[in-house]
């Protein structure tokens, strides 16, 4: 049996680091790619301490964007650069939240069909609800998606996917 990866689907993040490395201003000074990519994290990382929400939100310099699922099905919202998944039912809206410093602008986004990827490119960022309550990592997740070894409690390995549903 074929080992089964960690995460179904593909993730954007490789592309869009790698477009972010590239992109160079013409007052900047001379950086590496890998320089400009973690310039923020960098910056930010002291100030806030740890990733809670609180620390997040301490770091001031909030920049929010609104994400609403006007579909018909379930928007699965992919927040990177740490890969955390939230679901959205039609009609439902989340505000995705940048702190600290970032460079030229606080968010990079990415349509795919059934999905949004939102990249906070300060490394910072919070997923609240419309009354400003945070909403966890996992929101709505469906049942068996993203299932691995590290998310079961036993340590076990996930169960073979049944091909009937």
């Amino acid at each position: 049996m074929a080992e089964r990866p960690l995460l179904e689907g593909r993730s954007v993040a490789g592309p869009r680091i790698i477009a972010m490395w590239r992109k160079r201003k013409r007052d900047e000074p001379d950086r590496s790619p890998a320089e400009r990519l973690i310039g923020p994290l960098t910056k930010n990382r002291p100030k806030a301490g740890d990733f809670s929400h609180e620390a997040i939100q301490r770091l001031g310099s909030p920049m929010p964007m609104l994400v609403q699922n006007d579909g018909d099905t379930l928007l699965e919202l992919w927040l990177e650069p740490f890969g955390q998944d939230y679901w959205l039912r039609p009609g439902e809206a989340v505000m995705v939240t940048s702190y600290g410093h970032w460079d030229s602008y606080p968010f990079e986004t990415i349509h795919e069909p059934d999905r949004i990827t939102v990249w906070a490119t300060s490394f910072f960022a919070t997923v609240t609800d419309t009354g400003g309550n945070e909403v966890p990592g996992a929101h709505q997740r469906p049942k068996g998606k993203y299932e691995n070894v590290a998310d079961r409690q036993d340590g076990a390995p996930a169960p073979p996917e049944s091909p009937h549903g």
